[in-house]
């Protein structure tokens, strides 16, 4: 990126944010949560009609939305495909990390824990690959009640992962935070990643009081890393600062660690709330104090390291 490239992402960032000036304008970024999808090649089960993200995201736009980022690796996060569809997706996405004409490395897929043996066979298939490096299930829909990723089932399921060298993503509201801790508490051999800071609620000060106090409880687990994404699709477009995201991403900087926390980019999702550029300059900005070292870390070194890549 040149100084003319540096400074017009600067200028399209919301009011009363700037990229950090201390920092290397070229500081290499691995995109931890890469969402794409054709929706002439697998369904969406919870995109509506009138829905803005109601069209395919291809390696094409996200190539747009990251030029000049200096992404260097990304991994693809699984989109909560109709169940009927994860073959697809899969089957989608490993032919594109082979193909080896975008940033995507890596893959997390979907899958359904709590289903017994016909879990186990499907994940059967991605032991040892080199490029499946764990599942996720979003647990925050209509379809997932409090309680559902504490069952009996979806625990051996998770448990499974670790036995073959997956790991699992925790994806679930931030009231459900007690569950995550049960989770990984009866998964010691598992690596977890919590998505999104949780779920932080940044828009409501009582809630993230008590998000404050569960996450911490979360990070006490050795076996799980803090992803710092997400939290921007809660913000509303074109009215919100960095400040609005500071405490969210602190605090989880805070209680994780700089050793177990990653950036990601959460796009197309994080469009809800601003471009993705902005998202990373928001991010750049809330850390520009902390030591080069741990920035680097955040942005790039763990998760190369976590991931393998």
């Amino acid at each position: 990126m040149n100084r003319r490239e540096f400074l017009s992402v600067a200028a399209a960032a919301p009011a009363g944010l700037a990229l950090a000036k201390d920092e290397p304008a070229m500081m290499p970024l691995v995109d931890c949560h890469q969402h794409l999808w054709d929706l002439t090649k697998i369904r969406l089960s919870w995109v509506k009609p009138d829905d803005p993200l109601n069209h395919s995201f291809t390696p094409t736009e996200y190539a747009e939305a990251t030029k000049g980022l200096n992404v260097v690796k990304s991994v693809y996060m699984e989109v909560d495909v109709v169940e009927a569809d994860l073959q697809k997706e899969a089957d989608y996405v490993l032919g594109l990390i082979r193909s080896k004409s975008s940033p995507t490395v890596a893959a997390v897929l979907g899958g359904r824990p709590n289903k017994g043996d016909e879990f186990r066979k499907w994940v059967d298939q991605f032991k040892g690959s080199p490029h499946v490096k764990g599942l996720r299930q979003v647990v925050h829909t209509e379809h997932t009640p409090p309680g559902y990723s504490t069952t009996k089932e979806f625990i051996a399921g998770v448990r499974y992962l670790g036995e073959i060298g997956l790991s699992w993503d925790i994806c679930q509201r931030p009231e459900d935070l007690p569950d995550a801790v049960k989770l990984v508490s009866e998964c010691p051999g598992t690596r977890f990643i919590l998505d999104h800071c949780g779920n932080a609620p940044i828009l409501d000060a009582r809630k993230l009081e008590q998000w404050k106090k569960d996450i911490a409880k979360v990070a006490g687990h050795k076996n799980v890393v803090g992803k710092v994404s997400g939290i921007i699709a809660q913000v509303k477009k074109g009215a919100w600062s960095a400040d609005q995201l500071a405490p969210a991403i602190n605090h989880t900087l805070e209680v994780f660690g700089p050793d177990r926390v990653m950036w990601a980019g959460d796009w197309p999702v994080c469009t809800l709330g601003a471009a993705l550029k902005d998202w990373v300059a928001a991010a750049k900005e809330i850390v520009q104090g902390r030591p080069a070292e741990q920035q680097r870390k955040l942005f790039h070194d763990n998760a190369v390291r976590f991931y393998g890549l």
